[in-house]
């Protein structure tokens, strides 16, 4: 028994010598625990980030695209005005010959109806007042019945895109 005693003794002196290791290993655990949790946080953030960039990054291409294809139909549409504007002058020439002037209308309200589709339209600013941001003055006369600074004859219609002037009407403006 006095072996069993020894040995049993040596064991507890085992077990205790054995419980100041496993503290340390524990620590480096939860150490290693906390980094890898510090880590997960940064990545997690990381990738945070990047989605939010992400996401401004497609906002900003779709408003310069959107942006882009606006211009487009705005240098087109500035390029087929005068045409437009030679056809209605047309017209009002053709007048007495109904065929002529009914295969004018038509090619008219054609173009028309297209620049409608992509966001343009015109204005005929007759009888309103005078707007220097939106009418462009080509002549001042006096004028009857007519308040100074109101539009009395309209020369060349206007034109919107998206609610932009794309080009100002051309206007004589009451004395």
């Amino acid at each position: 028994m006095a072996e069993e005693a020894k040995f049993a003794s040596a064991n507890s002196e085992t077990d205790s010598t054995h419980e100041p290791t496993a503290e340390p290993a524990a620590v480096e655990h939860a150490a290693a625990l906390e980094k890898a949790e510090d880590e997960r946080d940064g990545y997690l953030a990381l990738a945070q980030r990047t989605q939010a960039d992400f996401e401004n990054y497609r906002k900003r291409m779709a408003r310069e695209n959107a942006a882009a294809q606006s211009r487009g139909v705005a240098k087109v549409a500035r390029e087929l005005l005068p045409a437009l504007d030679h056809l209605e002058h047309a017209l009002k020439a053709a007048a007495g010959h109904e065929d002529v002037v009914k295969g004018f209308a038509l090619v008219s309200d054609e173009i028309v109806a297209a620049l409608g589709r992509v966001g343009i339209e015109s204005f005929s600013p007759e009888g309103e007042p005078f707007d220097p941001n939106e009418h462009e003055a080509m002549a001042a006369h006096a004028a009857e019945g007519a308040e100074p600074g109101t539009v009395i004859e309209v020369y060349q219609r206007g034109y919107l895109l998206d609610g932009q002037i794309l080009r100002p009407a051309r206007v004589v403006v009451a004395e």
